[in-house]
């Protein structure tokens, strides 16, 4: 199996998507790749239960993709090994009214993970400057100050957003946070090819929905968005990582990989030792629970 480098997938300089590749060939077949990733994903869990003791760090794992990229079950595959005391995963949909009377950030500050903790974002705060731009329409249900029409959103607007999600995963890099970004990049051949497979599948058509084809159709605009995330906000605390993924197993393997890479960079992350009263004591302990009657 080819080696996984992380920096060969993190974002660090100005890109051209149309250059960042949808395939990439780690000379394995799906069985070595389903066993190596089982094996990463225990070894994340070990660094995840030392983290939730320790409880310094948190993670955020954020993850976007263009539909029928693999978001859902790469979740599912990479995190499958974990303890669910140490991980809290949010779906972030349309807003909900309650949502909409606070500012667009505020329903992913009261969603970050606590210290120890991992927290996965399935769609991200990302959504904020892709579907919003894609359909600005979609900006008058925030009933923002100066926005009355969506002949008022301009670039300056858009400038704003971006300044302000950098400073949000600024603020809690600082405090404790490791973020994590990955972009699910798919072509548009393998989407399509996904999608009629959902629709030849009758135990995936509800997966199905006519607005898909409808998103679908405003692809190189979806591209253009998501390019611009890429060279505005993968910064060194909070990198983007371009993820090949027509391939799914080595898509997941990839992401694993590049989590595992990471955080076992953090030396500082482990279990936390009983007080030295305690561990003095530990025999008697031990002999007390052994003379239970």
């Amino acid at each position: 199996m080819k080696t996984i480098k992380t920096d060969d997938f993190r974002i660090t300089s100005k890109i051209n998507i149309k250059d960042l590749p949808t395939t990439v060939d780690i000379q394995s077949n799906k069985k070595e790749l389903k066993a190596a990733l089982r094996d990463v994903s225990k070894d994340l869990a070990e660094i995840q239960n030392a983290m939730y003791a320790y409880g310094k760090y948190s993670v955020l794992f954020c993850i976007q993709g263009m539909d029928t990229a693999g978001k859902d079950s790469l979740i599912r595959e990479v995190f499958k090994e974990f303890n669910v005391r140490g991980i809290v995963a949010h779906s972030f949909k349309k807003p909900t009214d309650l949502e909409l009377k606070h500012d667009y950030l505020w329903r992913h500050y009261i969603a970050l993970p606590a210290r120890g903790k991992f927290g996965i974002f399935n769609r991200t705060h990302y959504e904020n400057v892709l579907v919003t731009r894609v359909h600005p329409n979609y900006l008058m249900y925030e009933n923002m100050p100066g926005i009355d029409s969506v002949e008022d959103v301009n670039d300056a607007f858009w400038d704003r957003r971006f300044e302000e999600i950098n400073a949000f995963e600024k603020h809690i890099a600082d405090n404790g946070t490791i973020i994590f970004k990955f972009f699910l990049n798919l072509s548009k051949d393998e989407q399509k090819n996904r999608l009629l497979r959902r629709l030849n599948r009758p135990d995936k058509q509800w997966k199905f929905s006519s607005d898909d084809l409808k998103e679908r159709k405003l692809w190189d605009k979806y591209q253009m968005c998501y390019e611009e995330v890429l060279n505005r906000s993968s910064k060194v605390h909070a990198p983007w990582f371009n993820i090949p993924a027509d391939d799914k197993p080595a898509a997941r393997y990839i992401v694993a990989k590049i989590l595992y890479d990471t955080l076992k960079q953090y030396a500082d992350i482990k279990e936390p030792e009983l007080p030295a009263k305690e561990k003095a004591n530990i025999g008697l302990y031990k002999q007390e629970l052994e003379n239970e009657n």
